[in-house]
């Protein structure tokens, strides 16, 4: 199978290995013409320290290439995927497409799968999300992820592509529960490294992923979705990753904030790593207002970040959280 990946990013390098030990052929595309060639010559992405890439691959930034492609994966950071979609629809064919994108369009609050629809006009389109760092992929640690979409085909073909003994993908066909659950970890893993950072116990941090979970849930059920997602690989699995792990971009964001880190370290590092809970974060505030869904934690995790809020309100919202 020929399948194209948009965004030679960490995630899209490495779902390039899972696609290729498939023995499937593989273009990666890049909006930066240096990065591609850069790619080609080194084999070596620095989001992937330590991992060569496999010979085999194709890298590009001429999207016309991706016109005779099988299959289209989506990789590119949220903030972008509008602009990177309209580009697509010139060369679009109809191809079956899978997101792993994770996040909600600030503005607009439009989830991911939204955006391909409305740009590319196609109903073949599916989700996956779920606990799977992208360096433990490129390292071929058994992963498991949800596949969400409507489409028979566009299932059959995602299962083809990148299902193998290392790599599981449990399918259902709640894409917007999935996709909820994969923009909000990254918000609620920014609270989760906060708590962490100010030294809570692991008691605690239970108790804080225990409440999430129903907050999630019940996000979920107010969008008119299925509340059981929240304990699929895309809920609790993606949720128990990324709360927990210094791996998380999103986590050590907040594990700054909560040891009392200085404004110029936590400057520096937001400018120098891609952390999409803060971008997430302002759409998934104007969500649950526009929706009319209670999650309080939302508005308390933007108060803390841009208001000056004192971190330790996260400890007093979970013990009076109704």
């Amino acid at each position: 199978m020929k399948v194209s990946i948009l965004g030679s990013g960490a995630y899209g390098c490495a779902l390039a290995t899972v696609l290729n030990d498939n023995k499937h052929s593989v273009t990666l595309w890049t909006h930066f013409e240096k990065e591609a060639n850069t790619l080609k010559e080194t084999l070596e992405s620095p989001k992937l320290p330590g991992i060569k890439l496999p010979k085999e691959l194709h890298f590009t930034s001429n999207m016309e290439e991706i016109e005779k492609s099988e299959l289209i994966i989506i990789a590119i950071p949220t903030a972008f995927l509008n602009d990177v979609a309209k580009k697509l629809k010139k060369h679009y064919k109809n191809q079956p497409i899978c997101v792993a994108t994770k996040g909600i369009e600030q503005g607009s609050c439009r989830f991911v799968y939204d955006i391909l629809k409305e740009n590319l006009n196609t109903d073949k389109l599916a989700v996956i999300s779920g606990p799977s760092f992208a360096i433990d992929i490129a390292k071929k640690a058994p992963v498991g992820l949800a596949l969400a979409s409507q489409d028979k085909e566009t299932i059959e073909s995602v299962v083809r592509a990148l299902s193998n003994n290392k790599f599981k993908l449990r399918k259902t066909n709640d894409i917007t529960g999935v996709e909820i659950c994969g923009a909000i970890k990254n918000v609620i893993a920014i609270a989760a490294g906060i708590i962490s950072g100010m030294g809570a116990t692991d008691s605690t941090k239970a108790m804080f992923l225990t409440e999430t979970l129903h907050d999630i849930k019940s996000l979920i059920k107010g969008l008119g979705s299925d509340g059981d997602t929240v304990l699929t690989y895309a809920g609790f699995g993606d949720l128990l990753l990324t709360c927990t792990s210094e791996k998380s971009r999103n986590y050590s964001l907040g594990y700054l904030i909560g040891k009392g880190a200085t404004k110029e370290e936590i400057d520096k590092y937001i400018k120098e790593t891609t952390i999409e809970g803060l971008y997430t974060l302002s759409a998934i505030n104007d969500l649950v207002k526009d929706k009319d869904v209670d999650m309080p934690i939302i508005n308390l995790i933007d108060e803390i970040i841009y208001k000056n809020k004192n971190p330790k309100e996260l400890i007093n919202f979970l013990i009076k959280k109704p």
